[in-house]
């Protein structure tokens, strides 16, 4: 694995994470995003997400300040990704804006570039036709805050190559990640089959009232042990993410009850700006969530 500078296509909740996880370990990494007004927010987004490897990692500052100058910023996708060696693609869960963003890469990227898809519950052989490459295509799963949580799900195609499969594991392996390859192409990798079932679970017992969403959050943290319940896991997956994988089963099957998550999505968190950790409220208010307080379990 040759792999010295990356690109990461996306600066939003997984994007992000991605990108300073890759420069803390000494990688050059160009971050890419629509425009420089979103740039600047992802900056911000690095200061903060900082201190939360201070916090859990016990990093130092002298690790800090090498990540932070192992970044760079680009809006102009030709020039972002015109030494990658591998870029990371982190854009929103829409097929619509994926095919239309790997049919703009496959114009522009270098012949030596590999692409690697952070798609949550999309298939790399959905795109891998568009991307002009697709011996040099896969998809790359991080779970969210990835330098705690850091799973690295390496998922082939029929028509990935062996040896840029076996170059992805290497890489993952190198920022730090525990690789989980897969073999066989499976809507939702590992963790998302096992996650999105429980998520979507609970959102359906909210919106049909059967409980409220600290009762039912309560209930999976008491029952399972877990230090999260599905709504607390929902605010750091990002609401608009929860939403889009949503509407694309409600458009698909137009269940009613899926129906009415994407409308209370929408109207309730959406539209309110609501969207999870990141802006500070989702279901909880933040940093202070209620969940985490002493007396929630009791």
């Amino acid at each position: 694995m040759n792999f010295k500078k990356i690109t990461v296509a996306g600066s939003g909740v997984l994007g992000y994470q991605i990108a300073f996880q890759t420069a803390f370990h000494g990688f050059e990494v160009t971050v890419y995003d629509i425009n420089d007004e979103v740039l600047e927010k992802a900056k911000k987004k690095f200061e903060i997400l900082s201190k939360s490897y201070q916090d859990d990692l016990n990093a130092t500052q002298e690790q800090l300040d090498t990540a932070f100058k192992n970044l760079s910023y680009n809006s102009d996708l030709a020039l972002a990704v015109k030494d990658a060696d591998l870029l990371i693609e982190a854009i929103p869960e829409d097929p619509k804006i994926k095919i239309d963003f790997y049919e703009n890469l496959a114009k522009v990227a270098p012949e030596k570039t590999i692409f690697a898809s952070n798609s949550s519950t999309l298939l790399p052989s959905q795109f891998a036709a568009y991307t002009g490459r697709p011996e040099k295509f896969l998809a790359l799963h991080f779970a969210n805050e990835i330098w705690k949580h850091n799973t690295a799900e390496i998922m082939k195609h029929p028509g990935t190559s062996s040896d840029v499969f076996d170059e992805v594991i290497d890489f993952a392996k190198a920022i730090g990640m525990v690789t989980l390859p897969i073999y066989k192409e499976q809507p939702g990798y590992i963790l998302n089959s096992l996650l999105v079932p429980l998520l979507g679970a609970a959102m359906d017992l909210w919106v049909k009232e059967v409980s409220d969403i600290e009762t039912i959050d309560k209930t999976w943290m008491v029952a399972t042990g877990a230090p999260t319940g599905p709504f607390g896991i929902l605010d750091v997956v990002g609401v608009t993410t929860a939403y889009n994988i949503n509407k694309m089963e409600a458009d698909a099957t137009q269940n009613p009850v899926k129906l009415e998550v994407v409308k209370k999505l929408k109207e309730e968190y959406i539209d309110k700006g609501k969207l999870g950790v990141l802006t500070g409220e989702g279901f909880y208010k933040y940093p202070n969530p209620s969940y985490q307080d002493k007396d929630f379990l009791k």
